[in-house]
């Protein structure tokens, strides 16, 4: 149980920054950076002149989504991080691409910025306060030990609230060779000229965190000297076949399961997000283009997933 959650939470936390490019200085602990402008449009380049024919799945994560009324919208889901060997993507991805005439992504590029800076306020503790004061003797010994092999001293490590903290170990963690399919698709857009937009906005990605109590945010870092981090990198390996498959119902299942013992971590990260997202949706169907929407893979399957969701607005949802 505690490996699928530091899995999901992974998952999450990375995809807040990775999916938009979004970096946050001051930080020296190694973590897994945004996929750099250049490296986005070297894989490009490398994985367009492949031949999409080797793609390895009849079906995967992309649905198409046509409104009551006619409206048209293309949904993928996203691993925010991959490898290069993973590329090409199945060759829906890009026909979805290629048929749409907009693009959103959960976070819009251009909001980059102000997404570092809410990061920021919420990640950092205010002047008179610090992590010291927020976890128990025990995990804090652990974290100032960690971060102490890692450079980082108790002085600086004291700044940051824990789900802060939780995210700086899980990047450190993390390694990767090759774009996520944001960066991939952010990059088709960029020669394409082709505008970006997002579902949400800088303060509503950050919300979740800032909502977080102590208590939950100490279980999460907690976590991070779980014996169970192993089987946490095995549920990744499996989340990532589901996506690539479009079983989307299994990668669900094991957030779900993840989720079990910390119901209200879940519905913020996961459930209360789709639910704000619908309305953002259901102007993509009206709006008389059509958009391709690229989201965690997290978000899409489950009865609180986008796909329920679209369908319980009549939506009719067909899987490419």
């Amino acid at each position: 149980m505690k490996g699928r959650l530091l899995s999901s939470i992974s998952i999450l936390l990375l995809g807040v920054t990775a999916l938009s490019g979004a970096s946050v200085p001051v930080i020296r602990l190694p973590p897994l950076p945004p996929t750099p402008p250049d490296l986005a449009r070297r894989a490009h380049e490398e994985i367009s002149a492949r031949n999409r024919g080797s793609a390895r799945s009849s079906t995967t994560s992309v649905w198409k989504v046509t409104s009551p009324a006619g409206g048209v919208m293309y949904l993928g889901g996203s691993i925010h991080r991959l490898e290069r060997n993973d590329f090409p993507l199945p060759p829906a991805f890009d026909r979805a691409f290629d048929r749409s005439d907009r693009l959103a992504f959960e976070i819009a590029p251009s909001s980059v910025s102000a997404l570092s800076l809410r990061l920021r306020r919420t990640g950092f503790y205010p002047p008179g306060d610090n992590l010291s004061r927020h976890l128990s003797a025990r995990t804090y010994a652990q974290v100032v030990e960690l971060f102490n092999r890692a450079g980082i001293p108790k002085s600086k490590l004291n700044r940051f609230r824990p789900w802060f903290a939780v995210y700086l170990c899980l990047s450190a963690e993390g390694s990767s060779d090759g774009p996520g399919v944001e960066a991939h698709f952010g990059e088709r857009a960029r020669v394409a000229r082709r505008t970006v937009e997002g579902i949400e906005s800088a303060e509503e990605a950050a919300r979740p965190f800032a909502a977080l109590t102590d208590r939950h945010s100490e279980q999460l870092l907690g976590l991070g000297f779980s014996p169970e981090v192993t089987k946490s990198r095995r549920d990744l390996a499996a989340i990532k076949r589901a996506w690539r498959d479009g079983d989307v119902e299994v990668a669900a299942n094991t957030f779900r399961a993840a989720y079990g013992e910390f119901p209200a971590i879940g519905d913020g990260m996961i459930a209360n997000r789709n639910r704000a997202w619908l309305p953002r949706l259901k102007t993509f169907l009206e709006s008389g283009k059509t958009y391709y929407v690229l989201a965690g893979i997290a978000h899409l399957g489950g009865r609180d997933g986008l796909l329920a969701l679209l369908r319980g607005q009549g939506c009719r949802i067909e899987q490419m």
